[in-house]
């Protein structure tokens, strides 16, 4: 969810995309964060939409609106069956795009180590999945990942009354991650779901021997093989971890041990995956519920059968892919086949009733094709169905009113159908008779289903009747259950006494990974004279390609290519203001233009001549936002301008100068020698001309003017098309336009400028591609560029190893550039021909290996100075006005005295509180704590008294995602101060744009932005179809290059990544590899899929971001997240399993009136959360997560606070700290959790997270009467003072207290007030 979800439906649908939510991918741009927050919305263009919302983090649900849908399976209608259309668009449909690439060789087991081992006993389970033996009764039933078994005597009424434990017979143990056991009809073969191999679920096979014949951990062994396997398991084992290949010896047993010898595929996909399998009554094939996620990783289910093979055949070939689709998915009025793989909801969980006739669940609440979260469980979700395969007929068996009805099983005979739903606070156990219709609540004492949520795992664990329909065997509240039943005078079957634990208990067996850790050496990079930046972008280059000038984080620098020397920053008018969009002047590789940012006055152009150093401002346009401003190549000093102009945004603001977005041409006279003097140009005869750019996604858009300045090449990310300025406008205003190239799912687009119209129809192009630089010597028009192997366009070579960006040719087209990271590549496109029959060979990577060696590159350095090192300039003329010249030797000190500190260095709440103390920090650190009889205050040192109030350490958000880092004009960030002024100091963002995000860390470094430190992932790692965020990680070399591309990008400030749904567990060990090289952390999306989730705590990812999907957890999964060294942010503010956190702040708190959070935040999102929906508190699961997370920190597992971005921004963090705080920690350990424990996590705990001596100055000053210990956790707000690095604000307004009193630099009008 994390990270917003934009989901792109039919391009004539208007989306709405929520400002309230946070962005990033999913989810945010979203598809980086999942955007669930409604309620303020801001149209936007849809292409803006797919971007912004896949940006937008980590779990907000970006709304789209479509009409209302068209049914035809009965789900508008419950009282009738209808005839399914005899138009099926999943017939006109291919599954041909994703993935791009098809994985490489990999064996979970055995290419990835599992050094650690953990074992223990339990008596209780989370989201047990079973079934019963047709015939004997037993019970199967999957727990971690692993199966085990219960003899049917382990419920006859002796057993149950003797309260005795009954002993889980583990008939399927190991790495891969197994599931959803299920009997054939006859008992004697076992379905299941496995990761087993690649990675991918597939459905398994084996022979079913009965519970003790089947059992891999005997008592007393009898089987000598088995006997052998056993006594070699912890050697074999430990050779695995060591790196040693295993042998086919070594492989046949474990093979063996794991109880998987025999086991054949039923199934083999390696991209989508498959669960929930049940035979057919015939037993030759089994129906399953195959997942298909579309620009979002949520899936939609559908119906696909398959054969079941020979166990005694040698022969196990399956085509990947293969199988027949059964039922597919419906889709809403005016939508076709070509949106058939956009749909996000589909039926699931599908069993047969006779030979063909399937029952199915289905989400029948989302019916414009987008799946929604925090929807009204008692209302319901879900309803039931039934579909003849032979007729088409569809019928609604159960409405989905009142509490849904999901989990559908049936009796043996046919009759009954049992499903669950809910009722009022409770679940219930229902049953259906299909001969009466008579419907039943047998029994409330289930778990909450999960239909809210997308469930893979299943919206409840399936169940079973016994042998003869006398009872139902199902899991319930951590246990398994006997649910005796007996039928009525006219056969309905109702419940017979009262439900029974069958007890058990189970030896879980695990082998886990190393847990993914680094440490960062954050105080040396903080404390450092200079700092660097790493992140470039608006790349620009001159006519020969000789030199290059960008933007450096605010900046604009120009670079002389190939030769070994450092960049030199275009002279400016205002050293101070941020610059942006620059280029040069044709034919005058001595002048740049670029523009300048004032949060006030907003963009002026400055015209500069890097050689004399004189810079001129350019006058004549009114108020506005302006950017990409270029001069023609024409001669004489009289020279056309061309610009644009965008309307209002979300950093600075959609109230002030928002009119007449689009294309503005000027002229202007270049100054000459004569001129030096004068300090402006006036633009005069600035007209608008209309167009079909898009202002709504500039960044990667680029302007040139051709042939002197009839003609304007406009180059969008997929599109590059020429403007005939020479023609003039045409009857209705319209000037023409002509496409010269495309592409298909580039992030950018170039062409070769020179070769614009020539007459050979085809002109070089080049594209950022699924993040790689490819060119293409010649394509035409409507030839839509593309990289996908299967269908890359002819011709089409790779340029970049690891992947690059901003990409741009040189004017006289000769060269081509790009930047990856501070390394400013380029290559002379003259040279390509040399790897032709590479390129023609290769037909995957497209001639890298030969292509490799062609372009050039050099590093780029731009250093500023430090934070700290201002800090003390600013400290020293601060005591020089204040004392006198004579206080500058102390003038860096900063005492807080006379304050209570919970300095979170121990753990140890005792040894952590001390009263009565001082606290001196010194340039950025912190000096000393003493306590106030011992404190000697030097002369020039500033004193602050804290009377008491209590002092911690500065806050980390540790799941942090905001907007502003992609708005193209670089204004001050209200959201960063917002964060600040709720004393969160340091924020990491599980979804960002790897170059923006880490931009706008070095713009607030280098002091043009106030707000915490920022680290983040850069962009995720995304599983699913979304054309700027999707990586297949097929092989560890795309491995390494997915986290290089973060890692350069951001230098010793890129540290994490983020693994957003990758469908493939290789994939995903693949970049546990790399990380371990590149000293990264993982820091996953837990989105919703249960099973996934457990392998991301066995594989060793550093985190799961996000709460499991089930909120309340039993012994075996808190045993093992606890203890596995993986730590967990819940996010209980965008919960999982109900009604979101943020919904109960919206509801209780006068959110709009909020008079600090009107100094920092946009007025219309305040106001859009004025009216909420009041929700009974039993639809806040997040009172069940915050439970289960207390009890998962009382074993030892770190929590930390995040807060995902929601609105409004500060107030949820401090909400999240009172969600975390209600499921039984003490406010000790919610700070701990916001402070020491959430450095420890992200290895920068020797720089931040507690108050000691050697560390920086971060910390949070409370007034006196605020009681953090035992007071109301919510006073967390009341923050008096905040500190970042020694820097000092007052927290109510974030008016600079020290070492520069009263700075307080406007933001940009956001507000009609």
């Amino acid at each position: 969810m994390a990270s917003k979800l934009v989901i792109q439906q039919p391009a004539r649908v208007e989306a709405q995309l929520s400002v309230g939510s946070t962005k990033s991918f999913d989810e945010k741009g979203q598809l980086a964060r999942e955007v669930h927050a409604v309620q303020w919305t801001c149209t936007l263009r849809l292409s803006r939409l797919v971007r912004a919302g896949l940006l937008l983090s980590s779990a907000i649900l970006i709304s789209t609106l479509l009409p209302h849908p068209w049914s035809p399976v009965g789900v508008l209608n419950i009282s009738q069956s209808h005839l399914a259309s005899s138009a099926n668009p999943a017939d006109d449909w291919k599954d041909d795009v994703w993935p791009l690439r098809e994985q490489t060789p990999w064996d979970i087991s055995t290419d990835f180590p599992f050094p650690r081992s953990l074992e223990y006993d339990v008596t209780e389970g989370t989201w047990l999945r079973l079934d019963v033996h047709p015939k004997t009764g037993d019970i199967v039933f999957d727990m971690l990942g692993d199966i085990y078994c219960l003899s049917a005597s382990a419920y006859t009424e002796s057993r149950l009354d003797s309260g005795l434990l009954s002993r889980a017979i583990p008939v399927l143990l190991g790495v891969p991650h197994d599931s959803d056991p299920h009997f054939s009809p006859e008992g004697d073969r076992l379905v299941f779901r496995s990761d087993a191999e690649l990675g991918v679920e597939n459905i398994w096979i084996r022979e079913w021997n009965g519970c003790e014949g089947s059992d891999i951990r005997p008592l007393r062994i009898v089987n000598e093989e088995l006997k052998d396997a056993l006594a070699l398991k912890d050697e074999e084992d430990d050779l695995l971890s060591s790196g040693i290949k295993e042998t086919a010896e070594r492989k046949h047993r474990r093979l063996l041990r794991e109880g998987r010898l025999d086991a054949k595929r039923v199934t083999n996909e390696t991209y989508r995956w498959v669960s929930d399998a049940r035979f057919h009554p015939s037993g030759s094939t089994i129906i399953a519920t195959k997942w298909y996620t579309s620009s979002r990783s949520l899936g939609a289910g559908e119906a696909w059968e398959y054969t079941v093979p020979i166990l005694s055949s040698t022969s196990n070939s399956i085509k990947a892919g293969s199988g027949k689709r059964l039922v597919g998915r419906t889709l809403p009025a005016g939508w076709g086949p070509d949106n058939y793989g956009d749909q996000q909801v589909g039926p699931e969980q599908f069993i047969w009733k006779g030979d063909d006739t399937l029952i199915y669940s289905k989400n029948v609440k989302d019916t414009n094709g987008g799946w929604t979260y925090s929807k009204d469980v008692h209302q319901g979700i879900n309803a039931i169905f039934s579909v003849n395969l032979t007729s088409q007929r569809t019928t609604t068996l159960v409405d989905s009113f009142p509490g849904g009805a999901t989990r559908p099983e049936l009796s043996r005979d046919g009759r009954t159908l049992a499903f669950v739903r809910r009722v009022r606070d409770k679940e219930a156990l229902v049953l259906k008779d299909l001969e009466t219709g008579t419907i039943r609540n047998i029994w409330h004492g289930l778990t909450h289903d999960l239909a809210v949520v997308s469930a893979p795992m299943g919206t409840y664990p399936s169940f079973a009747f016994t042998p003869e329909d006398d009872a139902i065997i199902i899991w319930a509240a951590g246990h398994i259950y006997h649910v005796p039943l007996s039928t009525n005078a006219v056969g309905e079957r109702v419940i017979r006494g009262e439900p029974r634990v069958i007890p058990f208990t189970a030896h879980i067996e695990k082998r886990l990974a190393e847990t993914r850790s680094a440490k960062i050496d954050l105080k040396a990079i903080e404390t450092a004279d200079t700092q660097r930046v790493y992140a470039f972008h608006e790349l620009r280059v001159d006519e020969a390609g000789e030199y290059a000038v960008f933007q450096a984080a605010g900046a604009t620098y120009v670079q002389k290519v190939g030769e070994d020397q450092a960049p030199e920053r275009v002279p400016t008018l205002h050293p101070d203001a941020p610059y942006y969009s620059p280029s040069f002047v044709p034919g005058s590789s001595d002048l740049v233009l670029h523009a300048r940012w004032s949060d006030v006055n907003f963009t002026t152009f400055e015209l500069a001549n890097v050689t004399s150093g004189i810079a001129y401002e350019l006058t004549g346009l009114p108020l506005g936002r302006y950017y990409s401003p270029i001069l023609c190549a024409c001669s004489g000093s009289g020279r056309q301008i061309a610009f644009l102009k965008t309307s209002g945004d979300y950093l600075t603001g959609e109230v002030v100068a928002t009119a007449g977005a689009g294309l503005y041409l000027g002229q202007l006279q270049l100054p000459s020698g004569s001129d030096a003097t004068k300090s402006s140009i006036a633009i005069k005869n600035v007209r608008f001309i209309p167009t079909e750019i898009d202002t709504d996604d500039l960044l990667h858009t680029q302007l040139r003017f051709l042939e002197k300045n009839k003609k304007l090449l406009v180059q969008e990310p997929r599109r590059a098309f020429v403007i005939d300025l020479a023609a003039g406008p045409g009857e209705f205003g319209d000037y023409p336009h002509e496409t010269v190239a495309s592409g298909r799912m580039s992030d950018e687009l170039v062409v070769s400028p020179l070769s614009v119209g020539s007459s050979q129809g085809t002109i070089p192009a080049a594209i950022i591609d699924f993040f790689h630089v490819y060119y293409v010597p010649a394509v035409k028009a409507d030839d839509a560029i593309w990289s996908r192997p299967a269908n890359a366009t002819k011709g089409l070579t790779r340029l970049s190893v690891d992947g690059g960006h901003s990409l741009t040719w040189s004017g006289d087209g000769s060269k081509l550039f790009w930047f990856l990271g501070p390394w400013l590549h380029h290559v002379d496109i003259s040279k390509l021909n040399v790897c032709a029959n590479a390129v023609k060979q290769d037909t995957t990577t497209f001639g890298i290996a030969c292509m490799k060696k062609l372009p050039e590159f050099q590093e780029v350095v731009v250093e500023y100075p430090g934070d700290v090192k201002r800090l003390k300039e600013e400290a020293a003329n601060f005591a020089a006005a204040k004392y006198g010249e004579e206080a500058g030797p102390h003038a860096e000190f900063f005492v807080i005295a006379n304050a209570t500190l919970i300095t979170f260095e121990t753990g140890n709440p005792k040894a952590d509180i001390l009263r009565d103390a001082v606290l001196v920090t010194r340039n950025g650190e912190i000096e000393a704590i003493v306590g106030v009889h011992d404190a000697v205050i030097p002369y020039g040192a500033t004193v602050l008294d804290a009377e008491g109030g209590f002092v911690v350490p500065g806050f980390i958000d540790v799941h942090a995602h905001w907007n502003g880092f992609d708005t193209i004009h670089p204004a001050r960030s209200w959201e960063l101060e917002t964060f600040l002024a709720y004393g969160v100091t340091t924020l990491h963002n599980p979804s960002a744009d790897t170059v923006l995000a880490f931009s706008e860390r070095f713009r607030t470094e280098r002091g043009q932005l106030v707000g915490p430190r920022i680290f983040q992932t850069g962009t995720i790692i995304y599983g699913a179809g979304a054309t700027s965020y999707h990586q297949d990680v097929v092989d560890l070399e795309e491995a390494k290059s997915a986290l290089l591309r973060i890692k350069v990008e951001g230098g010793p400030s890129a540290f994490s990544y983020k693994n957003y749904n990758l469908p493939s567990r290789a994939s995903r060990q693949r970049l546990l590899l790399a990380a371990r090289n590149l000293s990264m952390l993982c820091v996953p999306e837990g989105g919703m899929n249960y099973d996934w989730d457990q392998t991301y705590i066995v594989d060793g990812m550093t985190t799961i971001e996000h709460p499991l999907p089930i909120p309340v957890l039993y012994d075996d999964i808190l045993t093992l997240f606890a203890l596995s060294g993986t730590g967990s942010t819940p996010t209980h503010i965008v919960n999982y399993g109900g009604v979101m956190g943020e919904q109960y702040i919206w509801a209780t708190e006068d959110i709009p009136n909020n008079e600090k959070l009107r100094r920092f935040t946009r007025h219309d999102i305040l106001e859009g959360l004025s009216e909420s929906t009041s929700r009974p508190l039993n639809s806040y699961q997040v009172f069940n997560t915050s439970i289960s997370t207390a009890k998962l920190v009382h074993k030892g597992l770190k929590a930390h606070i995040g807060a995902h971005g929601e609105q409004p921004l500060g107030v949820n963090y401090h909400a999240e700290m009172f969600f975390t705080k209600a499921g039984g920690l003490t406010n000790y350990e919610v700070l701990r959790a916001a402070t020491s424990d959430a450095a420890l996590t992200l290895g920068i705990d020797d720089a931040v997270g507690s108050l000691t001596p050697g560390k920086l100055a971060d910390f949070v000053v409370y007034p006196p009467g605020v009681d953090l210990l035992e007071g109301d956790i919510s006073l967390t707000r009341d923050i008096r003072f905040v500190a970042r690095g020694g820097r000092i604000w007052d927290a109510s307004t974030l008016t600079e207290v020290w070492p520069v009193p009263g700075r307080r630099e406007p933001l940009p009008p956001l507000n009609a007030e």
